[in-house]
């Protein structure tokens, strides 16, 4: 997502605010940036978790993994 995609989801905000509001156009521009946002924010956290490590109280270290996949222990 790019500064200015944010800057123009700032602005679209800032004028719904307004009593002018936003015409039918503006919002679904609003609505289609904040649906792209929260997929950016959801992908590079997706990314991070995949990079995590855990550390237990024995030092072993292990993979963070997804809700509902098991751990193959050897």
């Amino acid at each position: 997502m790019t500064q200015e995609k944010i800057d123009r989801i700032n602005a679209l905000y800032a004028k719904s605010q307004t009593e002018e509001g936003l015409t039918a156009e503006e919002r679904k521009e609003q609505q289609e940036l904040r649906a792209e946002y929260i997929h950016s924010v959801k992908r590079n956290l997706s990314l991070q978790l995949e990079n995590t490590v855990v550390v237990d109280e024995q030092g072993n270290k292990r993979k963070v993994q997804k809700k509902g996949t098991k751990r193959v222990t050897h």
